[in-house]
């Protein structure tokens, strides 16, 4: 078999593969100089940049474009852990931001933070906008969860194996992703999935979890293509993650939540500003008196008419409400399978 990769313009334009065997469909290069030299109103930038977008379509998790500034090489890049915190008293939370040299160790520092003073039912490990290409952190941050040996993954240097240890972290874990959750994001979900450790909530990742090349193109631009697969467990090679839990959301939508778990957004249709307690209730029904009471009312100079002074009860402040529909779907599954362990226990 014989590829033949075409420059055109600025950017790379497609790749031509030949062979023996017949070709199916029209060839590429052929529709290209036909629409480039025949069709009117289309500039060949144009018609660069389409074939471009519309070879990385079909290629999929094969080759794609990465952001050149300041490195393509995103492991050096961006914070390891991004957050924690503790809901509703027993149920820990981290959000990893990138899978590079610095993650196991803080994420390390922020599991026994969390361990310390909490006695956790569960934990929920946030993938979603991760990236990274260190697989071997990968490894390290999911031998936290297992308490035997085991292969946990393999990029190309044999696997990996998870150790031998009395302090495993045992509780039940929920791992939230996303369509941006790519490289070793997706290779530590893809560990705890097969380990048994954790669900996965959410929705596909990127689908990008390979051992990888970057080539600079002539504009500047740099393509990442996937050079050999990484296979997690028994040897099944780590592709796009689907969830075990669908929760489909508005793309717009999910970064909210990301920001803030407990936002309120405004639905179509709603009328923002308005305060249904301010609201006045006219016809209310009368109350009703016996004879008795109406007598003493008379003759203690109250009105039958107005209605009765009562103390204010003092009332505790209504805890927020998770709207991040991943999130509260995870400490849902938490809660129940707490109650189930308790239950066998």
């Amino acid at each position: 078999m014989l590829g033949r990769c075409i420059l055109t313009g600025t950017l790379f334009a497609g790749c031509i593969v030949t062979s023996d065997a017949a070709v199916e469909g029209p060839p590429f290069q052929e529709v290209y100089d036909l629409i480039r030299t025949n069709a009117g109103g289309i500039r060949e930038a144009e018609l660069n940049q389409a074939a471009v977008d519309g070879l990385l379509s079909k290629v999929g998790s094969s080759a794609w474009r990465v952001d050149s500034s300041p490195s393509p090489d995103t492991d050096t890049n961006g914070a390891a852990v991004t957050s924690t915190a503790l809901f509703d008293e027993s149920y820990g939370y981290i959000r990893i931001g990138n899978v590079g040299p610095k993650l196991p160790e803080e994420f390390g520092l922020v599991l026994r933070k969390l361990l310390s003073t909490n006695q956790l039912k569960g934990l929920v490990l946030d993938l979603r906008y991760a990236n990274g290409r260190d697989y071997a952190a990968a490894t390290k941050v999911a031998d936290r969860f297992l308490g035997s040996e085991q292969p946990l993954l393999d990029w190309g240097k044999g696997f990996v194996h998870s150790t031998d240890k009395t302090n495993a972290f045992r509780a039940p874990v929920a791992v939230l992703v996303n369509h941006s959750t790519a490289g070793a994001a997706e290779a530590l979900g893809a560990i705890l999935r097969h380990a048994d450790v954790g669900l996965l909530i959410g929705t596909n990742t990127a689908g990008q979890a390979s051992i990888t090349r970057d080539f600079n193109l002539s504009n500047g631009d740099v393509l990442r293509l996937a050079v050999s697969p990484v296979k997690v467990g028994g040897g099944s090679v780590v592709e796009r993650l689907r969830p075990d839990i669908l929760v489909p959301v508005n793309p717009d939508d999910e970064k909210a939540y990301f920001v803030d778990a407990y936002k309120v957004l405004a639905k179509p249709g709603s009328v923002a500003g308005t305060n249904l307690a301010s609201l006045s209730v006219t016809n209310k029904p009368r109350r009703r008196l016996n004879e008795a009471e109406l007598v003493r009312m008379l003759r203690e100079g109250e009105n039958p008419d107005e209605e009765p002074a009562r103390a204010a009860r003092p009332t505790e402040p209504a805890r927020p409400v998770i709207t991040d529909p991943a999130l509260s779907r995870a400490i849902d599954l938490l809660k129940a399978l707490a109650v189930v362990r308790h239950t066998r226990s």
